[in-house]
């Protein structure tokens, strides 16, 4: 369980570092076209902002043993709206570029796993 909380804390910290040194490439390759100066603003702030701090909890609940579940718990929670979103807007709005599929592959493969660790640890 602890090698997945310090996975997710990875893949968050290097999406921020990704988002917050190149925020303009990123958004151009996940769909963002044009962007206002309010956009470009939230864009940073939403993605390596909010990434950054998912990074640190899944990192903290991986540390710490007695928050493992939690941070489990919390990375499902997670996981099952986006993988249920990304497939219906793949689906609706298609074709996506390569980049929104390779998330949507980290996301689905990360749920997975996590439903995996769910399960045997209700054993």
């Amino acid at each position: 369980m602890a090698a997945y909380l310090y996975l997710n804390a990875f893949l968050y910290l290097l999406f921020a570092v990704w988002i917050t040194l190149s925020p303009w490439s990123v958004a151009r390759n996940i769909g963002f076209e044009a962007l206002s100066a309010s956009g470009r603003s939230e864009f940073l702030v939403v993605y390596g902002g909010m990434e950054l701090g998912l990074a640190a909890f899944f990192a903290l609940t991986a540390f710490h043993a007695e928050y493992r579940r939690l941070g489990l718990l919390f990375g499902l929670c997670l996981y099952a709206p986006i993988v249920l979103y990304r497939v219906v807007t793949v689906v609706r709005y298609g074709p996506v570029s390569t980049t929104t599929l390779s998330v949507a592959a980290l996301e689905l493969v990360l749920l997975v796993w996590g439903v995996v660790l769910w399960t045997r640890s209700m054993n």
